[in-house]
């Protein structure tokens, strides 16, 4: 199985790639665990991404996109099914994963969006205690998202393989809504 989460900060995205990998044997790839683990190992791609990150930049798509195909590359190696948490995030990285998987026969099984208010996500992070989660930096990471995520949605609604699940319930029912309309 081969899925796509998406999701604001805080819906929950995370949290349901977690169960649905554990369950389902998938690989989770978080295009925020790939920076981190990179950098720390300190590989020409993580050393890339730091230059933007230290900067204060958003990792170009190129950069992004080869560090994601260099793990799912060695996924449809294994033969294993993955989850992708936090990618793509803008059309030219939706376009490069759908080039991707055609070129290595593979095919997604689903793109899953994760819809809860803003006042309920906005709550979520601010009970998470992190000292950059303040309520107008978060309101205004929903905006970008919203903004950068829109048309990634609009791109994957035409192909039949997008759903959306209600994020603003108990784990397990989000857990059980997903899974149901993936018939697993």
């Amino acid at each position: 199985m081969r899925l796509i989460l998406v999701g604001s900060p805080g819906v929950g995205k995370g949290t349901q790639a977690a169960l649905l990998c554990e369950r389902l044997g998938l690989l989770h790839v978080s295009t925020g665990d790939v920076f981190r683990n990179a950098i720390r190992e300190r590989t020409d791609l993580g050393l890339a991404a730091m230059s933007y990150l230290d900067a204060g930049k958003l990792v170009p798509d190129e950069v992004t996109i080869e560090m994601v195909e260099r793990i799912l590359a060695s996924a449809i190696e294994s033969d294993r099914g993955f989850v992708l948490d936090g990618y793509p995030r803008s059309i030219g990285q939706a376009n490069a994963l759908d080039r991707f998987l055609a070129e290595n026969g593979q095919e997604l099984d689903a793109v899953v969006s994760f819809a809860a208010p803003d006042d309920v996500v906005v709550a979520r992070m601010l009970a998470r205690g992190r000292d950059d989660d303040d309520e107008k930096t978060i309101r205004k990471r929903l905006q970008v998202f919203r903004e950068q995520t829109a048309p990634v949605l609009d791109h994957y609604r035409g192909t039949g393989l997008h759903f959306e699940v209600n994020a603003n319930q108990a784990v397990e029912d989000v857990y059980q809504d997903i899974t149901a309309r993936l018939g697993s």
